[in-house]
């Protein structure tokens, strides 16, 4: 009998250990869940960055870029960024660099820096920034406001028809506009075409007056500033990028610029109708976040615009061309 009492009771503390043990089974597998989760949220993301030249309105837009994505992901979140100096084919290396690297996502700053990036995949998310028409850049003829492909972003487009004004406004007495812009650059031609036909509305005579690259620049602004009465020159990467070379011919003949943007109008402008680049950089960073986390559908995500324009002028080069502006405007720099 006592015998058999020791058995039930060995039985007994057996159970009892069994017990003990699956209790310990539910804390082991919320703990393993609970890392789980850390490290989906430990999440780590490589954003390439193709940027066309290396002048400051893009610079702001991807400064912007990075400041919006590390204030959102701090330390999670890497960056490859490559300039193209300017190069459309250094562009498409760029890319393709990026997607035998399987980023996670491309900035692409300046239209030929998007259709470089759009040629050569249509799977890694693209955002866009510093592009003046999407549709333009991508030849798209049934345009809606969203691509309907890997591409999305900010575009640095000001109201053209306030800038053709602005021309009117400042130099109502001129009778010849020059229109001074690469003609290898898509966007620059789609800005040329609206203000154009704006100035010619307004009774000026308009000739158009384009350079390849960097290389005709010089040349090409010299018969502009021999034969225009005032110049006008959108958001064009190649012009930025020769802004000074511009500002020394045009300011020795003493012909004012219209610019398209601030820093444009900074290095060579008297003028401009401007949008701020770091803000536009700034949201594409916020669109980038919401597909790399939020997991958006970035084929329905509208295009986004800059969300004021101001009236600037440059005092530097007003004062020295004699130029009065309205009191509406706002110096650069104040």
């Amino acid at each position: 009998m006592k015998k058999l009492l020791s058995i039930l009771l060995a039985l007994a503390m057996l159970c009892a250990l069994a017990a003990c043990g699956s209790g310990t089974t539910e804390p082991e597998t919320s703990a393993t869940a609970s890392a789980q989760d850390t490290s989906a949220d430990g999440k780590t993301y490589v954003v390439g960055i193709c940027q066309l030249v290396q002048h400051a309105a893009l610079d702001a837009a991807t400064q912007g870029f990075k400041d919006a994505l590390t204030d959102k992901l701090g330390d999670k979140v890497t960056f490859d960024e490559q300039n193209a100096a300017g190069d459309s084919a250094t562009c498409a290396t760029i890319c393709n660099q990026f997607v035998s690297e399987n980023v996670d996502l491309i900035l692409a700053n300046a239209t030929p820096a998007l259709q470089a990036a759009a040629a050569v995949t249509e799977d890694i998310p693209i955002i866009g920034t510093s592009i003046t028409d999407f549709a333009t850049a991508l030849n798209i003829s049934d345009w809606t406001g969203a691509t309907g492909t890997n591409i999305s972003g900010t575009s640095d487009l000001a109201p053209l028809d306030q800038q053709a004004a602005m021309v009117q406004e400042l130099f109502p007495d001129a009778k010849n506009v020059g229109i001074l812009y690469c003609s290898a650059e898509a966007n620059s031609q789609y800005q040329v075409k609206i203000v154009g036909e704006a100035l010619k509305a307004f009774g000026y005579t308009v000739t158009e007056f384009t350079f390849v690259d960097s290389n005709d620049v010089s040349a090409v602004t010299q018969s502009a500033a021999s034969e225009s009465d005032v110049l006008y020159i959108p958001t064009d990467n190649t012009a930025a990028s020769c802004a000074e070379v511009i500002n020394n011919i045009c300011l020795t003949a003493g012909v004012p610029i219209i610019a398209g943007e601030e820093n444009l109008c900074s290095a060579c402008g008297v003028a401009t109708l401007s949008i701020n680049f770091y803000d536009i950089g700034y949201a594409a960073g916020e669109m980038a976040y919401d597909v790399l986390v939020n997991g958006a559908d970035i084929s329905t995500m509208e295009i986004q615009y800059a969300p004021k324009v101001t009236k600037e002028y440059n005092p530097t080069l007003c004062d020295q061309l004699g130029i009065a502006v309205p009191a509406d405007y706002v110096a650069i720099g104040s």
